[in-house]
């Protein structure tokens, strides 16, 4: 029965992962969800107190998920830092590039709208958004000690210009859909990195 549990409660994630990434938070109903994943009423509240709680859940699975990924990523064998970092902002690219890609950070998707709505809600987006920073920081900081990154001062203001350059590159390819703004993003970290 305890595998039976969790595989519902994980396929409720990513259903809702997939169509919040697709409609946002509000754009997608309780019901839509359910429908989606062939999930009954009484079982998403054997799981989630309410779609708020839901939502709070399903952007903590995705953290730990990019989070890992990001890990991977920055503990790639035989890459300096910045190779390493070159490498997390290519695929930060090829994702939203990627035709049907680009909605699946949730952090773009989801920031300013529910940041007004769900005080839990904001504190994940918020507290993900830390733990991407702080994981940015730690590699910059190893280039600048093994001479990778030309890129001096202080690299927690660094890794939060970066960070939020990303994150504003994102939702002008949203809004454009040409990926000129990835490419401009890309240039610019090579320029402050190199």
């Amino acid at each position: 029965m305890k595998a039976t549990y969790d595989n519902t409660r994980q396929h409720l994630l990513d259903t809702g992962h997939r169509l919040m990434a697709d409609k946002g938070f509000t754009g997608v109903g309780l019901s839509e969800i359910l429908q989606a994943a062939g999930v009954p009423k009484g079982s998403f509240y054997h799981y989630f107190k309410s779609k708020e709680q839901y939502g709070q859940a399903v952007l903590e699975h995705y953290f730990v998920a990019y989070l890992a990924d990001m890990d991977r990523r920055l503990a790639l064998p035989g890459l300096s830092a910045y190779e390493r970092l070159m490498d997390y902002w290519q695929g930060w690219q090829a994702r939203c590039v990627a035709p049907g890609q680009g909605d699946e950070c949730l952090v773009v998707k989801l920031s300013a709208e529910v940041a007004d709505l769900s005080e839990s809600m904001r504190l994940t987006l918020r507290d993900g958004a830390e733990q991407i920073v702080s994981r940015i920081t730690a590699c910059i900081e190893q280039g600048q000690r093994e001479s990778s990154l030309a890129a001096e001062g202080d690299a927690r203001h660094l890794a939060e210009t970066l960070y939020q350059l990303w994150l504003g590159a994102s939702l002008l390819n949203k809004l454009q859909r040409t990926g000129r703004s990835l490419e401009t993003a890309m240039r610019s970290t090579r320029l402050l990195l190199a």
